[in-house]
């Protein structure tokens, strides 16, 4: 009996160590495999955040990127602003002389008159002169002279005009703007801006001059800042300048003429009556329901590298809803133009 006993004792023993083995093995398998998955964690982890520091490095980098250019922007703003009020103050003055010179260019008018008839009067009372005062006459062409002087002067008054009509474009399109909103003229803001774009609404080597078509419906005075809402007007009638030449490249001047360049410029009023609307329409190149989506947003450009900033139109819309009140749309079929429709309140 003791001899069975310690048997069964002896293969119970066995049995318990046979499971306890495999107990350990099964314990070391799973060591293994949690160590496994340990070292997977451990190597996410590690790329998660190598990835982390990749991205806070990135935004570290873009926010020194973004300082940067709102310093710049800062700095653009501030010499703009100077160079306004510098741009104001020199139109201002060179108002002095020009009225001067135009102020006297009547008086030289009649004067010249004056001494053509006094000139008619000798000739008539001694048609023959005396002989060194006929040698004087074919020397200075007297007929010449009779016949230009008085287009010379009236090109000189036709130039003083010009320049005054520059110098008060650039005079109302500069002045500053007060904190409060003024009544202001749409139209003559319209029509200062086209003065200042004109040199490039004129013909040139490569196309004839942009054709300007002007609907003006009634409009009373618009309360606004006239600064900020010139500064929106020449956006937009400079893209339409720019949306033309482009649509120009590869056409011949024969083909541009036989389909002219053109921007329509339309105001009135709403169907309300509370606001005052412009339409600025091109028949350039046209823009994508895509692009047309993006237009308006921060940085955004269709120009080459160097021609364009994407601050203007994103500025510009900023300027109508944000210190007007108002809206800025646009329309635009590819290949066919774009039209943006400007829209304040009134009051």
């Amino acid at each position: 009996m003791e001899i069975s006993d310690c048997e069964k004792e002896i293969q119970e023993l066995q049995k318990a160590n046979r499971i306890l083995k495999k107990q350990l093995e099964r314990s070391e398998a799973d060591r293994v495999k949690l160590e496994e998955t340990n070292k997977k964690k451990e190597y996410l982890l590690k790329n998660v955040i190598d990835e982390l520091e990749a991205s806070q490095r990135k935004v570290q980098e873009r926010s020194s990127e973004l300082e940067t250019t709102l310093i710049n922007l800062q700095t653009t703003q501030d010499k703009m602003s100077a160079l306004g009020s510098l741009v104001a103050d020199v139109a201002h003055e060179i108002n002095n002389p020009i009225g001067f010179i135009a102020g006297n260019l009547l008086p030289a008018q009649k004067y010249i008159h004056d001494l053509l008839s006094l000139i008619d009067t000798y000739q008539k009372c001694y048609p023959q002169p005396y002989p060194e005062i006929q040698e004087i006459m074919n020397t200075i062409d007297l007929e010449y002279v009779r016949e230009d002087l008085p287009k010379l002067i009236g090109s000189m008054k036709e130039g003083t005009n010009r320049i005054h009509n520059i110098s008060n474009s650039l005079r109302i399109f500069c002045r500053a703007d007060t904190e409060n909103k003024i009544l202001f003229n749409l139209k003559e803001g319209i029509e200062n801006t086209l003065m200042l774009l004109k040199h490039r609404l004129k013909a040139n080597q490569y196309r004839p001059a942009i054709q300007v078509l002007q609907e003006y419906g009634e409009l009373p005075l618009v309360k606004c800042f006239p600064g900020q809402l010139n500064q929106v007007l020449m956006n937009l009638l400079a893209n339409a300048i720019d949306a033309l030449d482009e649509s120009n490249d590869g056409r011949s001047f024969h083909d541009i003429n036989a389909n002219p360049n053109f921007i329509m410029i339309k105001t009135g009023l709403d169907k309300d009556k509370n606001h005052a609307v412009i339409h600025i329409q091109d028949n350039g190149v046209g823009m994508s329901e895509h692009i047309q989506e993006k237009v308006f947003d921060h940085l955004f450009t269709t120009k080459a590298v160097g021609k364009g900033t994407g601050l203007g139109l994103s500025i510009a819309h900023k300027i109508i809803v944000e210190k007007h009140g108002g809206t800025l749309k646009v329309n635009s079929l590819l290949g066919k133009g774009t039209e943006f429709i400007v829209s304040i309140p009134i009051y």
